[in-house]
This record gives C-alpha cells, structure tokens and sequence, in this order.
C-alpha cells in the first residue's frame, strides 16, 4: 500500500486502497486509545472501591488480658511471644489486681447473667496481665489467633485449644470489635500509659 504512493500511483483504485489503508490505521488508534480509555477508568473504579471499603489501619488497637489461670501458669511469655511472632506491636502492659468495680464496667453486659458470681471470683483470683496491642487489622486476627471462648470448639494452633483446661478457665480475653477495644482500653488504661515508638524493623522499612 505505502509503495503505491512511493511510486506515485494515481488511479482511482489506488487512491480508494490508500484511503481504506489510512482510515483502518485511524480505526485502529482509535479503538485502542478507547480501550486504554475504558481500562484507565476502571482502575480508578477499583482503586476508589479499594479505599471507600477502608484500608486496615497500622495504628488499630486491641486490648488484650491474660487471665489469672494464664498467669499462674506462667503462660504470659508464650501469649506476648505469638502476638510479637505475627509482627504486632506492644503499646502497654500493666500487671494488676483486678477490682470488683472494674470487672462490673468491663463486663457491663454480663452482670445480670447467672454465672456472673463465678466470673467475679475466678477474675478476682489472682493477678491479671492487661495490654494494649498495635497493628493493622488486629482486633479480627487476635480474636482468630486466642480462639473460640470454649476450648474445645477451638481450632488448633490457638491459643485456647493449647492451653485452655476448661470454657471457664480460658486463659486469655481479647476485644471482640474496634469499639469494643477502645472501651476496653480506656476502662483499663489512661493515656499516658500508653507509649508511641517505632519498632527497629518500621525504622528500617522507612529508610529504604
């Protein structure tokens, strides 16, 4: 077709063959610069669907606590070692006795429920090992990682499938939502409890 033109073809067939060949280029360019058009587009759809659902934030926290079996089992190490092995971070940690007045707001739900006696007794029996915990989606994978509330409807691996005796002896609570975290936290810390900084390999990753 381009050699038509080179030799200076001027008949009318060669003339309509160079116009066909053009106006298919045209065609051509574009199709795809629509296409590019189209796709362009539903990669902005993706990437606002993506940031409209919400990104899982680095600074979410949970509160977790071990409970006084757990700490008279000496079970605190292997609990903090499998929530530090998953890469989150310790923001507070306190060891205490637990008050009657405390359990009664933590457990505001359960007050009026018949085992709530026995709940008092058995989280007023020994000392308690409350943290807050920092991390990207970590209210869901901690509840995942302690396991069902009854041992032994829990999956192995977790923490209460390793080391539970009993649904009553269950070793370790975790907030079950962000809300519920955050209600947690503030009844068992205050603020300046809480530290900020900057695990090493955070400060590393930040330097590359």
């Amino acid at each position: 077709m381009i050699r038509l033109l080179i030799a200076g073809g001027h008949s009318l067939s060669s003339c309509g063959q160079v116009r066909s060949f053009f106006f298919c280029i045209h065609n051509a360019t574009l199709k795809l610069y629509l296409f590019s058009q189209s796709q362009l587009c539903r990669l902005f759809f993706i990437l606002f669907c993506f940031f409209a659902a919400g990104v899982p934030s680095a600074k979410e926290r949970t509160f977790i606590a071990v409970k006084p079996d757990g700490v008279q089992r000496r079970l605190v190490g292997q609990v903090i070692h499998r929530f530090e092995r998953r890469g989150f971070k310790l923001v507070g940690l306190k060891l205490l006795q637990v008050s009657k007045n405390l359990l009664s707001q933590h457990y505001c739900q359960l007050t009026k429920k018949p085992f709530y006696p026995d709940l008092v007794e058995y989280m007023t029996s020994g000392p308690v090992v409350a943290m807050v915990w920092e991390g990207p989606n970590i209210v869901q994978t901690c509840r995942m990682m302690v396991g069902h509330t009854n041992p032994a409807e829990a999956h192995a691996g977790t923490i209460r499938a390793d080391f539970s005796l009993h649904v009553s002896r269950n070793v370790v609570h975790a907030s079950d939502s962000l809300e519920g975290a955050q209600r947690e936290i503030m009844l068992w810390f205050d603020g300046h409890d809480l530290l900020k900084w900057d695990c090493i390999d955070q400060s590393v990753t930040s330097e590359l």
